[in-house]
């Protein structure tokens, strides 16, 4: 098949006391604003080097319940079809490269990684050539390793054929808990563009189940990302394409938001969306839900401004009402949004930033957000983030970015950055 690239108060003192206070506040003011500021720091954590370290992070990072950091290279590693690595830190960070793809179906993963029930990572390959990519499942060492380089060993769960899906994207796989496995691909599936599959554990292996075969009429085509759950188990998604957005508009129609719901005869898609350059065209990135269940995403281009958009879907009477919370002049973000717990969100643009992309803030989102820019990258310390960005348990924001750096590449190899410090804390 062919493929897509696809306090008391200070005025009631006299004026000599009133005057200290004022100093001892401004004194106060910048000793509290300094540690913010220092607390809000870009770093790069880790430049690619194109070897056994790999090259070009589509995805982002994920991480651990202990802290550590795992993320996937696309490309590099010795056969030059991707790597999985952890970065762990104690006095610092500390890179080492858990695991290099041999090629075939086992090759080139997109989408990035994430720790199972067992503490195993789960994720997929693109593949290469005629393959049509895999579900792979990584495991640590069995017994203590006491070098600085401990490989992993792969498990291959599922290998697509392409009338069951092919071409998994950039995306995290899902687990629910009875720990089947949820994802998605860009292809295959009944008509060709692309599905929404299921991995049953099943006598020692896994069992694919398709749930929903896109490319049907005005149904939406080639799913990028993953999926995310409601509370009553019902799947959401984007497909970068399909719909009936006007074709003017939109190359191949516009896209959609979806959603699956399971009944006794199986799943049912409802389009939720149908994007239409208006209202933003062509969702590449995750969806995020909050506890309220509302969904947020963003779309690489439309809108008011042509740059894409960041929009709600709002549940209401049974179904969802659609608003844009803000319009970029230039973004492109393909990778979705992130959340931290005092309702803020962040993500990335791979355009615009002084030419290398920059990462951003939205703030009091409630109706229109307010946007933060938070680094403009140069090039030397990344280009084109592409992956959502990840918080950990203390805010501080984790990402990639697909080219730049310091590494031998030709456009660079690929970054692991952080900002410390800059969303709320599990703690607030």
């Amino acid at each position: 098949m062919a493929r897509q690239q696809i306090p008391a108060s200070i005025f009631d003192i006299n004026p000599q006391a009133r005057s200290a206070a004022f100093v001892a506040l401004a004194i106060l003011a910048a000793l509290m604003i300094l540690p913010a500021a220092q607390a809000q720091t870009f770093s790069v954590l880790h430049n690619f080097t194109g070897g056994v370290d790999g090259e070009t992070p589509f995805a982002g990072i994920t991480v651990a319940p202990s802290g550590v950091l795992y993320g996937t290279a696309a490309h590099g590693g010795t056969n030059s079809v991707g790597t999985v690595f952890k970065l762990s830190h104690s006095s610092g960070w500390l890179f080492s490269p858990l695991f290099e793809f041999s090629g075939g179906n086992a090759a080139i993963p997109l989408g990035g990684v994430v720790v199972g029930p067992n503490g195993a990572l789960y994720g997929t390959t693109y593949g290469v050539g005629i393959s049509y990519g895999t579900v792979f499942e990584m495991t640590p060492p069995l017994t203590f390793c006491r070098s600085v380089t401990c490989y992993w060993s792969e498990n291959v769960l599922h290998t697509f054929a392409g009338p069951d899906g092919a071409g998994p994207q950039v995306e995290n796989l899902v687990f629910d808990g009875s720990g089947n496995i949820y994802g998605t691909t860009m292809g295959g599936g009944i008509y060709n563009s692309g599905t929404t599959f299921e991995l049953t554990p099943s006598g020692g292996g896994y069992t694919e189940t398709i749930l929903h075969s896109f490319g049907l009429g005005t149904d939406g085509r080639s799913p990028l990302a993953g999926i995310v759950f409601d509370a009553a188990g019902n799947i959401y998604g984007t497909t970068a394409q399909g719909g009936t957005g006007s074709p003017q508009d939109c190359v191949g129609s516009c896209g959609t938001v979806y959603q699956l719901m399971p009944s006794s005869n199986g799943w049912v898609e409802n389009v939720l969306v149908e994007f239409d350059h208006t209202n933003g065209e062509h969702p590449y990135g995750n969806l995020i839900i909050d506890r309220s269940g509302n969904l947020y995403g963003t779309t690489i281009s439309g809108g008011q401004n042509g740059g894409g958009i960041v929009y709600k879907l709002t549940p209401s009477g049974g179904g969802f009402t659609y608003s844009i919370i803000y319009s970029f002049t230039s973004c492109g973000s393909r990778g979705g949004l992130v959340e931290d717990t005092a309702g803020n969100f962040f993500g990335v643009c791979p355009n615009g930033g002084g030419g290398f992309g920059w990462i951003f803030e939205l703030t009091n989102c409630s109706q229109q957000c307010s946007m933060v820019d938070l680094h403009d990258f140069s090039g030397s310390d990344g280009s084109m983030p592409y992956g959502a960005p990840v918080f950990d348990a203390n805010g501080n924001l984790y990402g990639t970015t697909q080219y730049g750096g310091t590494g031998s590449c030709s456009n660079g190899c690929g970054v692991v950055w952080e900002i410390a410090g800059v969303g709320a804390s599990l703690e607030n």
